[in-house]
């Protein structure tokens, strides 16, 4: 239960860093928020994978969290962009 709470929190604060990072960053909520830190950790750890090996599915730490997030952000506000 606690690793859940702990996941809540860390994605949280990286997609606060993720979003104050990116230029023209979206409004999101605190739910949406968590989900772009939790994913951008895992996309962190595929880009970890891709250097370094280990396994694909993994999450990474701060550094790597907060470069999957950002990489995550980038690409929906550029998605964003070509809708309109």
């Amino acid at each position: 239960m606690f690793w859940l709470i702990g996941w809540i929190i860390f994605g949280f604060f990286i997609g606060l860093i993720a979003r104050a990072l990116v230029p023209n960053g979206q409004p999101m909520g605190f739910f949406r928020t968590m989900m772009l830190g939790i994913t951008g950790s895992f996309i962190g750890g595929a880009i970890g994978y891709l250097l370094q090996g280990g396994q694909l599915i993994q999450s990474s730490g701060w550094i790597g969290s907060v470069v999957g997030a950002v990489v995550l952000l980038a690409l929906l506000l550029r998605r964003k962009q070509s809708l309109t």
